[in-house]
């Protein structure tokens, strides 16, 4: 039996105690995912962790990217590398989950990581523990503005149905003009689903250059004052504050 086998059993053998959890206590894991390289899933996890260390919420970051894990380059005290080919390493996320159920669990999906994450997830029985355990696993479906995204979209709405929940992240720092997704049945079936949606607005193309050459956390861009560390001056920290502010209140709204 596996480690989320394992988990499922003993969980199953407690569930009335389960079943008394309050509402905060509860965990949750976020996919942050899209499948499609290139369209910010990386951005989007790492103001995730931003917010979350701002808000001073509980979590655990886990970057499946081999070669340029964000997360593990940008938040190391908080994330570790995950290999999506080993259902051992996977294990670990729902491990995490249920042993800590007020940390939240965060995972940052690299391109080309669907096929081998549902196969974890079937094998496993995934959903099937999270029932078991009161675990909301949530998945952040990163969007540019091109139609693959929305292919993929209703590729993984066509999968899980009801059975994941769902945030849309329409990132506008790969483009403002999302007429294909809304136009798409795909966009008014995610959101009968329950989907929620977030927009991230466009931040200035040499401010995130900047931060990503200096390798620096969102709380240094924003409060570092000695340029030399990250590059940016007055007024660029002051943009990356007014763009977190808005990011931040799409996060409230979405109820992270």
């Amino acid at each position: 039996m596996n480690a989320v086998g394992c988990a499922l059993q003993k969980l199953s053998s407690h569930g009335s105690r389960i079943g008394l959890l309050h509402p905060s206590a509860m965990a949750h894991i976020h996919f942050i995912g899209g499948e499609k390289g290139g369209v910010g899933k990386s951005l989007v996890a790492r103001v995730m962790a931003q917010y979350m260390i701002d808000r001073e919420l509980p979590f655990l970051g886990f970057d499946t990217d081999r070669s340029h894990g964000a997360l593990t380059r940008f938040y190391s005290g908080y994330a570790s590398p995950v290999l999506v080919d080993r259902y051992e390493a996977l294990d670990a996320i729902v491990e995490a989950a249920v042993e800590q159920p007020g940390r939240r669990v965060l995972v940052d999906l690299a391109a080309q990581t669907h096929d081998p994450l549902v196969r974890w997830m079937d094998e496993s029985g995934v959903l099937e523990l999270a029932d078991e355990a009161g675990l909301t696993i949530h998945y952040w479906h990163v969007m540019d503005a091109g139609k693959d995204s929305v292919d993929l979209l209703g590729r993984l709405l066509d999968r899980f149905g009801r059975r994941l929940r769902y945030v849309l992240v329409l990132n506008q720092i790969r483009g403002d003009d999302f007429s294909i997704l809304k136009q798409s049945g795909d966009f008014e079936r995610a959101r009968e689903l329950g989907a929620r949606i977030v927009s991230l607005r466009h931040l200035h193309d040499p401010v995130i250059n900047k931060i990503d050459a200096t390798s620096s956390s969102f709380w240094a861009a924003q409060n570092a004052g000695d340029k030399a560390s990250t590059g940016l001056g007055i007024m660029e920290r002051q943009r990356v504050k007014t763009w977190l502010r808005d990011a931040y209140q799409q996060l409230d709204a979405a109820g992270v």
